[in-house]
C-alpha cells in the first residue's frame, strides 16, 4: 500500500489533565499514528499545542498549518486529530478551520469520529458532535464560575489578576513584603495630596518599577487607589459583586485608613 503524506495535530487545553485531557500528547499521538497507518498515511510532522483551550482562536502551531508553515496538497493531504474537539471547541471556529483546509484541498481526519466524506450527512454529524463538545465546554465553565463565586462571597481569593502588595500561594493570597512599599507610597502620596502622576514619578525615583519591569504611569497608581477596600481586608470578585470581608491579611492597617 502506498501512503499518503499527512500531519498529525495534537492539543492538550488549559484545564490541564483533567477530563478529556486526560488522553494527554502521548495517547492521541499514539491513536494518530495507529489511525494513519490503518488508513495509509504517513505522519510526515506533529504540531503540538500545549496548554491552550480548544475555543481560543489564537493557537501558534494550528496557525503554523492554516496558514503559516508549507502545509498544502501536495504533499500533504490530510490533517490527523485524535478527536475533533482537539481541533476546536466551538463550532463555528471547527468550521472555519475545516474551511480553510479543506481551500487547501486538504482533509481533516479525526479518530474517534470516523466521518464517510462521500455520505452527505457527514456535515450534519459533524455538527452535532461539535455542538455537544460546545455545550460540555459552556457547562464546566458555569460549573467552574458558581464555585468561584462561592469561594469569593467567603472572602476567598477566586482568581484574577493579583494586586500589588500580594501573591498567590497555594491559591490564597498572602503578602509580598517587596511591593508592600509600593502600596504604602501610593496611599502616603494620595494623602499628601500628591497627583497620580507625581505619585508615579516619586516610585520610578524610588527604583520601583511594575511587574513588566517598566516605569509606573497613572494607570498604574490608579488602579492600586481605586482597590483601597481590598488593601483594607475586603475582597471583592467582578463587577456584579458587593464587598465582603476577605480572608487575606490587610496591608492598610486601622490606623491608617
Amino acid at each position: 500500500m502506498e501512503f499518503k503524506n499527512a500531519v498529525g495535530y495534537v492539543r492538550v487545553s488549559t484545564e490541564g489533565q483533567v477530563g478529556d485531557d486526560k488522553f494527554g500528547i502521548d495517547s492521541q499521538k499514539q491513536s494518530i499514528l495507529l489511525y494513519a497507518n490503518d488508513h495509509g498515511y504517513n505522519i510526515v510532522r506533529w504540531y503540538i499545542d500545549e496548554g491552550v483551550s480548544g475555543v481560543k482562536e489564537n493557537r501558534p502551531e494550528l496557525d503554523k498549518i492554516l496558514y503559516e508553515d508549507d502545509v498544502t496538497n501536495p504533499p500533504y493531504e490530510a490533517v490527523i486529530v485524535a478527536k475533533s474537539d482537539r481541533m476546536a471547541r466551538d463550532i463555528k471556529l471547527y468550521f472555519y478551520y475545516l474551511f480553510v483546509l479543506e481551500k487547501k484541498n486538504i482533509k481533516l481526519l479525526s479518530v474517534s469520529e470516523q466521518f464517510d466524506e462521500d455520505n452527505g450527512l457527514s456535515g450534519i454529524y459533524r455538527s452535532i458532535m461539535l455542538f455537544v463538545a460546545e455545550q460540555e465546554r459552556k457547562n464546566i465553565a458555569t460549573r467552574t464560575s458558581g464555585g468561584r463565586r462561592i469561594k469569593a462571597r467567603a472572602g476567598g481569593y477566586s482568581g484574577g489578576r493579583c494586586p500589588y502588595g500580594y501573591r498567590v500561594e497555594n491559591k490564597q493570597l498572602v503578602i509580598n513584603e517587596a511591593e508592600v512599599p509600593i502600596v504604602k507610597a501610593v496611599f502616603q502620596g494620595l494623602s499628601e495630596g500628591k497627583t497620580l502622576w507625581e505619585i508615579a514619578d516619586s516610585l520610578t525615583a524610588a527604583g520601583f518599577l511594575t511587574r513588566k519591569g517598566v516605569p509606573f504611569r497613572e494607570s498604574n497608581i490608579r488602579s492600586i487607589r481605586d482597590n483601597r477596600p481590598f488593601y483594607e481586608g475586603m475582597y471583592k470578585y467582578g463587577k456584579d459583586m458587593d464587598w465582603v470581608k476577605g480572608v487575606h491579611e490587610p496591608i492598610l492597617k486601622s490606623e491608617e485608613t
